[in-house]
């Protein structure tokens, strides 16, 4: 409740500030939030229908990390006065409803705040974004998740209807094995998080995003779906050991065609985000095999793709301030023009595409073996989806950092502001890794 009260007093705060001084501000509530860090089993600091914790702590504290990186990378909206004010507001407004989602005790409060999670995405899209084509991406992600979510609320309605409580902490004591209801409420999170066949909102609305969009979208906005699913498949157990195999296999089959449909890409953007869906089909798996490495691996990748796909996501960004292209057939040669941008490039490529000492690569071994203990058939996928997603993940390096220069440029040298950016997603990717069991206490 405190952090709720101190995100709503900085409001006034933001029309008399200059970006800096926010970005201090942001600063200092991340770690404010770090330091109050639950390593209890239960849900602590309860206060009417919030709590946490640690699954709901790690993923409010990659919020607040990753809202305080947002402002970070949209300097050139301060410098070009681009209603900055009302961005600023917007990004608060966003980090508030996502608190509030990953700390909601109830289930109805968890489904009002995940729903106006999307508003806030969504005037970044329209308000912000590069194409005209914005109002199709924006409309897109609407209505699919719009309408994803319209049968979870009538499962809502129907459960409180019967139960008289929507407490997450009672699910536990209930088993559910209607099927219709196990696919209204799996939904909803499924076209979150993305999975195949329901991905198509997702290059969109990354392609159209500006940068601070994209970082969302890839950090926080797909991990809403994966936390869900950890929360409500307490109620389905029963229905979920006959019928997950199902799901597991399509999602590992669309992971498996989505990274192979990776290496075709020539847009930067649109490599990144189909990257992301195949890393979210392992998350799926992983959680959908009901066990609890399964839990623990799908957990890590989603904290370790956050930072990961944001960090590649600024690197573009970077690169399109300079070159007004993301074509990776014009982005050639870099390495002769941005040398230490090449670095960072190799680094963030190697993190995803799973190389030690990330904490991709520890993600991925638990939800290999997770995966591959709940059926030995499924490593034919899991396979396909390593392999490939080193492929294209050396495919974006290579082909943006080599080659001949093709373009007349117009270029800045890169600033310490932007080596800051890529610090602070490398950092925790990088670190975690050796106090990952902190990580697994949760369950």
């Amino acid at each position: 409740m405190m952090m709720i009260l101190l995100m709503l007093f900085m409001t006034p705060l933001f029309f008399f500030m200059n970006f800096w001084e926010v970005q201090v501000l942001f600063i200092l509530m991340s770690l404010f939030f770090m330091f109050k860090i639950n390593f209890s089993l239960i849900f602590i600091n309860i206060s009417y229908m919030f709590g946490y914790d640690l699954m709901s702590f790690m993923l409010v504290l990659l919020s607040f990390w990753i809202c305080m990186l947002m402002m970070l990378a949209s300097e050139k909206l301060y410098k070009m006065n681009f209603y900055f004010k009302m961005f600023m507001l917007v990004n608060l407004f966003l980090l508030l409803s996502l608190f509030m989602t990953f700390c909601s005790l109830d289930l109805f409060i968890f489904y009002l705040f995940f729903e106006i999670s999307m508003i806030p995405v969504l005037i970044l899209i329209l308000g912000w974004g590069y194409q005209p084509e914005r109002l199709q991406a924006g409309m897109y992600m609407f209505f699919y998740t719009l309408f994803a979510s319209l049968p979870m609320m009538i499962f809502i309605f129907y459960f409180y209807n019967n139960y008289y409580f929507l407490s997450f902490y009672f699910f536990k004591y209930f088993n559910m094995s209607n099927f219709l209801f196990y696919i209204f409420v799996n939904l909803v999170f499924l076209v979150k998080m993305p999975m195949y066949i329901v991905h198509l909102w997702l290059p969109k609305a990354h392609v159209e995003a500006p940068i601070s969009g994209s970082m969302i979208l890839a950090g926080v906005m797909l991990k809403l779906g994966g936390y869900g699913m950890m929360r409500m498949m307490v109620l389905f157990i029963e229905i979920g050991l006959k019928i997950n195999y199902f799901f597991v296999i399509f999602s590992l089959f669309g992971g498996m065609m989505i990274s192979i449909l990776c290496v075709y890409q020539s847009d930067m953007k649109s490599l990144i985000a189909y990257s992301s869906v195949a890393h979210m089909s392992l998350v799926i798996g992983g959680i959908l095999s009901l066990s609890y490495w399964g839990f623990i691996g799908s957990m890590l990748m989603m904290l370790a793709h956050g930072l990961c796909s944001s960090g590649l996501f600024c690197l573009s960004n970077i690169n399109y301030e300079r070159l007004e292209s993301r074509s990776i057939y014009l982005n050639k040669g870099l390495l002769n023009l941005l040398p230490s941008l090449s670095f960072w490039w190799f680094l963030f490529c190697a993190c995803n595409m799973a190389a030690p000492p990330s904490l991709n690569l520890m993600s991925e071994i638990i939800l290999l073996i997770s995966i591959i203990s709940y059926n030995y058939i499924l490593i034919i996928f899991l396979i396909f989806v390593s392999f490939f997603s080193a492929v294209y993940s050396l495919f974006l390096f290579v082909f943006t950092q080599h080659g001949v220069l093709l373009m007349k440029l117009n270029i800045m040298i890169v600033n310490i502001r932007e080596y800051l950016l890529l610090f602070l997603h490398l950092l925790p990717l990088n670190i975690f890794i050796l106090k990952s069991e902190l990580l697994m206490m949760w369950l």
